[in-house]
């Protein structure tokens, strides 16, 4: 089972990354909040890894953090929430953010996240009730803020380009990701990759 990796990051793209070691390129999805906070390519990273293994595949999630990984796992606990939406539901809330919902019973909170739905978040908020001790414990008291050094590259257009990528790969319609975005960028052209997508994703929310 492999519970880590570190080596290169051979590339990036939103929701998905490749780490190499060894001559091997190992595939790994990530939730945006890893995604933001990692290297340009060519350089070292590390992550925490949850390997699932499924009857055709075998797949690796990375995090940055171990309060993410424990996080995935807990709400992979939850029925009728797989992987892919588990890493929605990251890219959106912090594991904070999503030990506050689940405390106050914030079920619109969790139901905010594309393809979640209500009747997923109720049994988020129910059956992760009295498992969130640990997490509760693990996860920082602020929200996580990724180092200017190593997110965004300066452009204004190639970083709305990425931040679109990424809301669309969370689930929402290219057209409204972009106005989203460009709303944001307009507002102030020297934000990370990282306020640019939390501020277009309270927009995107906002117009729910």
């Amino acid at each position: 089972m492999i519970a880590s990796l570190s080596g290169r990051l051979r590339s990036r793209e939103a929701g998905r990354i490749v780490v190499e070691t060894g001559g091997v390129g190992y595939e790994v999805f990530v939730p945006l909040s890893t995604f933001y906070r990692l290297p340009q390519v060519g350089a070292p990273v590390a992550l925490e890894i949850r390997q699932v293994i499924r009857e055709d595949a075998l797949t690796l999630y990375g995090f940055v953090e171990p309060a993410e990984k424990l996080a995935f796992d807990l709400l992979m606990q939850v029925q009728h929430v797989g992987p892919k939406l588990a890493l929605a539901i990251l890219s959106v809330l912090s594991p904070e953010d999503l030990v506050a919902a689940i405390g106050r019973e914030d079920v619109p909170r969790i139901d905010a996240v594309p393809g979640v739905g209500p009747k997923v978040a109720e049994r988020v908020v129910r059956e992760l009730r009295d498992k969130i001790a640990e997490l509760k414990s693990i996860a920082p008291a602020q929200p996580w803020t990724a180092d200017g050094a190593i997110v965004g590259n300066g452009l204004g257009d190639a970083r709305a380009d990425d931040a679109v990528s990424a809301l669309v790969n969370l689930g929402y319609r290219p057209t409204e990701a972009r106005r989203a975005v460009e709303s944001v960028v307009k507002a102030s052209d020297d934000m990370t990759l990282e306020a640019v997508i939390r501020e277009s994703l309270t927009v995107l929310l906002g117009d729910k």
